[in-house]
């Protein structure tokens, strides 16, 4: 939990957030996790001492994970100017290079890359794990991007989702060649 706010004003400030996300009155959320209406009122007040079971009844009463009433909310915008970020290079002089856009958050799976890529060499990537999918959106150049034995040819806009299970391409076919990759499962 964060050292500025006390933690009974954090889990204030999500009861209320997310009782107001589920639409669901105050009564209703107190009776769905069977705990009193005053309690859960004290508690959206930031008066009171939760414990874990009210916590957890609670975050289950709203769908939602125990954390998001305990920790801190993250920024919900997070912008990264071109050339920053963590860069990877495949290791082909500056032919292919991933920049983690977005790591997925605890309990989901998904991660974003910037790709920069450039003509003469593909980029053949072995399966992921089973169930991966991977969406990309091509920002200028043109590319042939998919399956190995089955590319697409993007142009600037284009977009492809293609299953990220079995062997894949990404071919630059211009140089300058940058795509926004998903990766999910």
């Amino acid at each position: 939990m964060s050292n500025d706010v006390s933690p009974q004003k954090l889990v204030a400030a999500a009861l209320k957030r997310e009782r107001a996300r589920a639409g669901i009155s105050l009564a209703e959320l107190a009776r769905r996790a069977g705990i009193g209406k005053s309690t859960l009122s004290q508690l959206e007040s930031g008066e009171g001492n939760p414990s874990v079971e009210t916590l957890w009844a609670l975050s289950v009463a709203l769908g939602i994970q125990f954390s998001a009433l305990v920790d801190a909310p993250r920024p919900t915008v997070e912008v990264i100017r071109l050339g920053e970020g963590a860069t990877i290079s495949a290791g082909e002089a500056d032919h292919y290079s991933a920049t983690l856009l977005s790591a997925a958050r605890h309990g989901t799976r998904r991660d974003a890359y910037l790709i920069r890529a450039e003509p003469g060499r593909p980029r053949v990537s072995e399966p992921h794990a089973r169930g991966v999918v991977e969406h990309v959106v091509l920002c200028s150049g043109r590319a042939s991007v998919g399956p190995t034995e089955a590319p697409v040819e993007l142009s600037p806009g284009d977009y492809v989702n293609y299953p990220g299970d079995i062997e894949h391409i990404f071919d630059a076919l211009e140089e300058g060649t940058i795509a926004v990759l998903l990766s999910e499962s």
